[in-house]
């Protein structure tokens, strides 16, 4: 194992990794913005080096601070967490040729799953089940629309270098098509650098499921479960549990064999997740991307295998074996993830703030990986994740309860925050029967 680790992140992400690094004997060095200094990853890491002021491109995203920042504290390795420069192949290659271990998947395989058509693509050649949809960028709008009539409506318009829920828009006819073409063509170009579009069918009522992939030091590629991520706004996760109440133990073998067929398909290395969309009347599903880098979400998969995942990610990256049986993987009992953020519960827009009062909840089964702590103050420069609120229990039922006293024992004061919306969701019937889909918080509004 290297003897240190510079984390390019910040919030909760940074103090997740330093916390394992440090546990390993690991120096952990953080980087961080001028309006980041206050914060606990700052003061845990055994070092910390400013990068630049609050704008991202100016320090998150600032590679020759953050190359800089690793020579100066002599860091032999790099840990992009998720954002910012995770899924960044030129910033993965550049880190490598520069003599330093890169915590992550090779810039080849980044740059392969990239780009959303050529991932389709690649899927599609692997036996990985893709939706109808286009097999290259749809060059102008006629090409757009010649496209959605061949695959049927309605159709999603998506950014073909676009993620995390950015850049897309559905079309129920030709003159929306027309409308969300433009709009998503611009925002690519604005946000990607890529104006690049491509139509897929859409599913008006689907789930959204993804299977935890680990690329061993030795080459092979296992799959630790899946976790279901059906409670979004905005396209955008909320909550995550782990397993699926939509997924029969044959239709689980169906799906880990696929995200292990997508590793291979591009030599994966370390942790990567393969994002699917279930159509639970057919319960066919369909590749949707792959995220290579680690999931804000990895803590509902740790509990249910037991397994430290950023530990995991760090032996790869030093070429050890994994801490597990890869032949032997038991997944047990049942976690839900809730994303606190600082945000109206009920529109959902940002609430940026001073934190007043910041009082975790604790108990059996209770974790919170959190980025504050009182007295720290929320800006608006930022993703608006406060905190990931982890629950865990033999059972749903068991980790849904855990949840519901979690949530009411969680005091926040000072930004606005979800956690009522939270409790609400915990008491929704929909939610407490499993038989949920990515509409259920449009139905809760």
């Amino acid at each position: 194992m290297f003897d240190s680790l510079l984390v390019a992140n910040r919030g909760e992400i940074a103090r997740r990794v330093i916390r394992t690094a440090r546990r390993l004997g690991v120096r952990a060095i953080a980087v961080h913005s001028e309006a980041d200094v206050d914060l606990p990853f700052v003061t845990e890491a055994d070092e910390a080096v400013c990068v630049g002021p609050a704008n991202p491109a100016q320090s998150y995203r600032n590679v020759e601070a953050i190359l800089a920042a690793a020579r100066s504290t002599g860091a032999q390795a790099i840990h992009p967490g998720y954002g910012f420069l995770s899924e960044n192949a030129d910033f993965a290659r550049t880190v490598s040729e520069s003599g330093l271990i890169w915590v992550g998947p090779g810039a080849d395989a980044i740059t392969a799953m990239g780009d959303k058509i050529n991932a389709r693509n690649l899927m599609a050649a692997a036996g990985v089940p893709v939706a109808p949809g286009t097999t290259e960028p749809a060059a102008d709008l006629d090409a757009a629309v010649a496209a959605a009539a061949e695959i049927g409506y309605p159709v999603m318009v998506k950014a073909a270098a676009g993620g995390g829920g950015m850049g897309m828009g559905v079309a129920a006819d030709e003159a929306g098509l027309r409308t969300e073409y433009d709009k998503v063509r611009a925002f690519a170009e604005r946000m990607f650098g890529d104006g690049s579009v491509l139509i897929e069918r859409y599913f008006p009522r689907v789930r959204h499921v993804e299977v935890q992939i680990l690329g061993l030091a030795d080459g092979r590629v296992v799959a630790l479960g899946e976790r279901e991520c059906s409670v979004q706004r905005r396209n955008q996760k909320l909550v995550e549990e782990s397993p699926s109440p939509a997924v029969s133990a044959e239709l689980r073998e169906r799906f880990l064999a696929a995200a292990v067929r997508a590793g291979e398909a591009v030599n994966y290395r370390n942790a990567g997740t393969v994002e699917c969309l279930l159509d639970p009347s057919t319960q066919e599903f369909f590749f949707l991307e792959m995220n290579t880098r680690l999931q804000v979400e990895h803590p509902v998969t740790e509990y249910v295998y037991g397994v430290d995942l950023v530990e995991e990610q760090l032996r790869v990256a030093a070429g050890l074996p994994p801490t597990f049986d890869p032949d032997a993987l038991t997944p047990r009992g049942h976690a839900i993830e809730l994303r606190v953020n600082a945000e109206d519960p009920k529109r959902f827009l940002p609430g940026p703030g001073a934190i007043r009062t910041w009082v975790e909840p604790t108990g059996e089964g209770v974790r919170v990986d959190s980025g504050y702590v009182e007295g720290n103050t929320v800006t608006p420069f930022y993703d608006s994740l406060l905190a990931k609120l982890i629950v865990s229990g033999a059972t749903r039922e068991e980790a849904v309860r855990r949840a519901r006293a979690a949530v009411a024992q969680f005091e926040i004061a000072g930004p606005k925050n979800n956690l009522p919306f939270f409790a609400e969701l915990l008491e929704n019937p929909e939610f407490l029967s499993g038989d949920y889909d990515t509409g259920i918080v449009g139905r809760m509004r």
